[in-house]
């Protein structure tokens, strides 16, 4: 069972990350009267409730192990996106209690990489109509959720970002490996191009090609 409590002070901040070939160092400010740090590792942007933390969630980590380590070495696996939290410990009976800071300064979140999304359009051909078939092909490397994309379509010219022509949801989420969407019929002079529907969010976990 974790003890915690709150504190006003700002016993851990300045948290920072720096990448070293396959791994991560993490490093911060310490107060010299903290002996050991509590740190929780998360999604980026998941919710998060300090009364609900449970010790499998917490890695305990002492001042010596950050002297030998010159700070938290973690392994870069993987592809996404994760926000570390810093939490000072107080001694009780010899046991750490973990306190519960104001603010965000024992915070850092790390990026392991982008996923890479390629995309292609394959147009079907109806030489007496002005209107044609058009399927989207997408591959990913990774699950994509389909609130990710958008695709857009514009008349006479490619559409410059999401909001320039009219947009569409994707009705399905993406599988990691090649995604063959349902056709479609647009008009011949209509430009297609998919775009995140948060361009800043998604932007920083995924890298959108098109072949």
């Amino acid at each position: 069972m974790i003890i915690s409590e709150e504190t006003q002070e700002q016993l851990i901040k300045d948290v920072t990350c720096q990448y070293q070939g396959s791994e991560y160092v993490l490093n911060w400010y310490w107060s010299a009267d903290v002996p050991c740090v509590y740190v929780h590792k998360s999604p980026y942007d998941t919710p998060f409730d300090p009364s609900q933390i449970s010790e499998g969630q917490l890695k305990l980590y002492t001042r010596e192990e950050y002297k030998v380590h010159k700070g938290l070495r973690e392994k870069t696996e993987g592809i996404g996106r994760y926000t570390y939290r810093i939490f000072p410990c107080r001694l009780q009976n010899g046991k750490p209690v973990l306190l519960i800071p104001e603010g965000d300064a024992h915070i850092v979140h790390v990026s392991t990489g982008k996923a890479k999304i390629y995309y292609s359009f394959k147009r079907g051909r109806n030489w007496f109509s002005s209107y044609q078939s058009l399927q989207i092909r997408i591959f990913s490397e990774i699950p994509i959720p389909k609130d990710v994309l958008c695709y857009v379509k514009k008349e006479g010219s490619a559409p410059a970002h999401k909001d320039d022509g009219t947009s569409y949801a994707f009705i399905r989420d993406l599988e990691p490996g090649v995604n063959l969407m349902p056709e479609i019929e647009i008009k011949k002079k209509d430009v297609i191009r998919l775009f995140f529907t948060d361009g800043k969010k998604y932007g920083e976990l995924y890298e959108l090609i098109p072949e």
